[in-house]
């Protein structure tokens, strides 16, 4: 190959290369994922962003556990029996996640990627007496977890990585638009490889928006959950039945002291007849 076809060819691979470099670029600046765990001031609590083209378009904070069985041998060393590992998502976990049109991911990594979790939402239109309304729900959580991680499986038989998965799942329902917020716990059970082991994982203190992000990090509108809005009820109607119960009482004494004064005015009548030759 001559001086002049070299020259072509490596003008070209500069070419690719610089393609390459700008192609990174770009991928890096439209998507970032944070982990603000740190302005939380409960320290069970993770927050995490997902943000495309310089916009926030996924939010999440929540507490969550995961309550893990599996087997250790007995004294014996023959049967198995089943122990439990409780795992708790800790801050500055890794964050990974995606956000489209109809269908979001949020996925996180903690202690040296042992434990993974995988939260996927989706939204949808459907049709209802009002017309068409569109809201969004989690639609699958994935758990992976590795039972050789020492500081919650001790002594585990057939160490190894597992995944739980959720079985037609359709959690936090909530109109397009709005964010969902739920203080309570929530349950969610996950089908483990394990054979015949079932994880729990519990969520708490939640307030979640995967779609239609109006301000960059500000959730919009909150969606109560049942349960909050169930436990707001509660807390607030004996006070509302206490102030209808004093207006009753405050009522009741002002129509008794008005006619009280009414029939104080009144001329007495004498009941006996023979009374009214007294009057006059």
């Amino acid at each position: 190959m001559d001086l002049r076809g070299r020259a072509v060819l490596s003008v070209k691979r500069l070419q690719v290369l610089l393609m390459l470099f700008h192609t990174m670029v770009r991928i890096m600046a439209e998507q970032e994922v944070e982990n603000l765990s740190g302005l939380s001031t409960n320290p069970e609590k993770d927050i995490f962003v997902v943000r495309e083209n310089g916009t926030t378009c996924l939010m999440a904070e929540f507490a969550a556990k995961f309550i893990v069985p599996y087997d250790v041998w007995a004294s014996n060393y023959v049967d198995l029996i089943t122990e439990q590992a409780d795992i708790s998502l800790t801050r500055g976990a890794e964050v990974k996640g995606r956000c489209g049109l109809n269908e979001s991911e949020l996925q996180v990594f903690w202690v040296d990627r042992a434990y993974a979790l995988k939260m996927l939402f989706v939204k949808e239109s459907h049709n209802t007496s009002k017309g068409l309304e569109a809201t969004w729900r989690l639609s699958k959580v994935q758990f992976v977890y590795d039972s050789s991680e020492k500081t919650h499986f001790k002594d585990a038989v057939a160490a190894r990585k597992y995944t739980a998965n959720s079985h037609h799942l359709s959690a936090l329902v909530t109109p397009a638009g709005k964010s969902y917020e739920c203080q309570a716990q929530q349950t969610i059970s996950l089908a483990s490889s394990d054979p015949q082991k079932t994880v729990t994982m519990i969520l708490s203190a939640v307030h979640i928006q995967p779609f239609d992000i109006i301000s960059d990090f500000v959730f919009s509108e909150e969606h109560k959950c049942p349960v909050d809005e169930r436990e707001q009820l509660e807390e607030t109607l004996p006070l509302i039945l206490g102030l209808i119960l004093g207006l009753v009482i405050v009522v009741t004494l002002a129509i008794y002291h008005i006619h009280h004064k009414m029939t104080a005015n009144q001329v007495q009548i004498p009941r006996d007849r023979s009374e009214y030759k007294h009057m006059g």
